[in-house]
């Protein structure tokens, strides 16, 4: 049979995503700082958008502003407020106090959920925040003061600049020296030289090739280098391990003078350069506030700080339009103002989700804001999604990245998203895995030298509390707890004695 080139035609459906449904979805997942950038963005390509007080130069501040009505505007912080559908009720009981030990199930009263926005301010000690920059100067600048009056030889200048220019943000050198020498063609031995004079700089240990290294610097600043604690300082990894009675024998030291040479190790500074790291770090900034009302209900408000404040300058906008004659520029003109009005638009609906959102989060999660972390019920994106009758990926990217500021610290949404754990037979509801984790930690911290609870027992606790886990559920939760085993912990404990 022949072959050759044929027309078939088949039918068939796909999803298409339009460009403004592809960045509506990024702006709900994205975060304070990226919606910030996205809008800046925005703001510098598109001629018909503004920030809210900014006047154009051709029309008045009285009529510079469209209204939300018509969607050609500013959302108002009105708008938020009015709105009944994030008006609910939520279920606690006002007879509780938080730091009350509570192990029995509560009753249930309803009480008002108030939501609205708010703006943020940085003097409410309810919020505080601290978001100033450090200042004073680097570690580079304090070790190149320091060199300028020491370092005498510009050979050896060249050098130590060069090693300076090394040292990691802890105060390591952590390159090889062979290698600096080739780099800079000087001899080895002269690299060490200068690099012996840099360690004898403030602050104390600076300059190390290794944690040994940087600790035998800031005991020889103390003068307390003797034969002994170099021996220690050698067998780290013993220390680690807490194989105390093995140190002793490499140490030539008895159980006294271990327990204080080990003290001794503990005061001193294992990352001397972070003390001089002065670099901005980006603070959490809470998109939702949630705070107790004096009648015991919850009252969450945005953080309209995170939320830029743009319109549409419709006035603009016909003015420009009235003047046009090219239809390739109207397109233009049409194209840009109707993006403009999608954008308004657009963080309108991601303020509204987030309020929605979060409401129903504080609905569902009640007793953990009332009584705390081991009252934090299992919660899933369905079940939001459900109760909100958004989709639940809209759930996960509304809830990604966002955090949340109450009365027991800030907290990301996504960590009221917890599995759950089966109660025993005929035990009632189901228990958060967070719970599982706290409980876990109270009984390690509550252990003595002479009962170091281990992992089958800690199972048997929990079912005591009508809790089933296995016991490589608790072997698992205690590793992510960073919670050493029951030996490491028995060994610990008792050479702390």
């Amino acid at each position: 049979m022949s072959q050759g080139p044929k027309l078939e035609l088949r039918q068939g459906q796909s999803l298409v995503m339009t460009q403004q449904l592809q960045q509506s979805i990024k702006l709900l997942q994205a975060t304070a700082l990226e919606l910030r950038e996205f809008v800046e963005q925005e703001l510098e390509k598109n001629p018909f958008l503004q920030e809210e007080g900014e006047v154009a130069e051709d029309q008045p501040q009285a009529e510079e502003k469209s209204t939300a009505d018509d969607h050609e505007g500013e959302p108002r912080e009105a708008d938020f407020e009015s709105d009944e559908n994030f008006s609910s009720e939520v279920e606690g009981n006002d007879r509780f106090d938080d730091s009350a030990e509570i192990e029995t199930d509560y009753v249930r009263q309803d009480s008002s959920l108030s939501i609205r926005t708010s703006d943020y301010n940085g003097d409410d000690d309810t919020r505080g925040i601290d978001d100033n920059p450090s200042q004073g100067k680097s570690l580079r600048e304090h070790l190149l003061e320091q060199m300028q009056v020491e370092v005498h030889d510009p050979a050896k200048r060249l050098i130590a600049a060069h090693l300076i220019d090394t040292i990691d943000e802890a105060g390591y050198i952590k390159e090889d020296l062979g290698t600096l020498a080739d780099t800079l063609g000087a001899e080895k031995s002269e690299v060490e030289e200068v690099l012996k004079q840099l360690q004898t700089f403030d602050p104390p240990g600076i300059c190390a090739r290794n944690l040994s290294e940087c600790l035998a610097l800031q005991l020889k600043d103390k003068n307390r280098l003797d034969p002994a604690m170099q021996a220690l300082l050698d067998n780290l990894h013993l220390l680690a391990e807490s194989r105390f009675d093995e140190l002793q024998k490499k140490c030539a030291v008895d159980r006294d003078d271990i327990r204080q040479m080990v003290g001794e190790i503990r005061e001193l500074n294992p990352k001397p350069g972070l003390d001089f790291s002065h670099e901005i770090t980006q603070n959490i900034e809470p998109d939702i506030f949630v705070r107790r009302l004096p009648d015991g209900n919850w009252h969450i408000e945005l953080n309209m700080g995170n939320f830029p404040r743009i319109m549409v300058n419709k006035r603009y906008y016909k003015k420009i339009t009235a003047e046009t004659r090219n239809k390739k520029d109207k397109d233009y003109l049409s194209e840009q103002f109707g993006s403009a009005n999608w954008l308004v638009r657009a963080l309108e609906q991601r303020a509204q989700t987030m309020l929605k959102v979060g409401g129903e989060l504080i609905k569902q999660q009640d007793a953990f804001f009332r009584l705390g972390v081991r009252y934090l019920k299992p919660m899933t994106l369905k079940d939001i999604a459900r109760e909100t009758g958004y989709h639940e990926s809209t759930i996960s990217r509304v809830t990604n990245g966002k955090f949340l500021l109450c009365p027991r610290g800030t907290f990301e949404l996504k960590y009221f998203f917890t599995s759950a754990l089966s109660r025993s037979v005929g035990g009632g509801e189901d228990v958060s895995s967070q719970s599982v984790k706290h409980y876990i930690s109270e009984m390690i911290l509550a252990e003595t030298p002479d009962h170091i609870l281990s992992d089958d027992e800690i199972v048997e606790k929990l079912r005591e509390r009508n809790i089933t886990v296995a016991r490589r559920t608790v072997a698992k939760y205690r590793e992510a707890l960073n919670i050493p085993s029951s030996p490491k912990r028995k060994r610990m404990k008792t050479q702390a004695l």
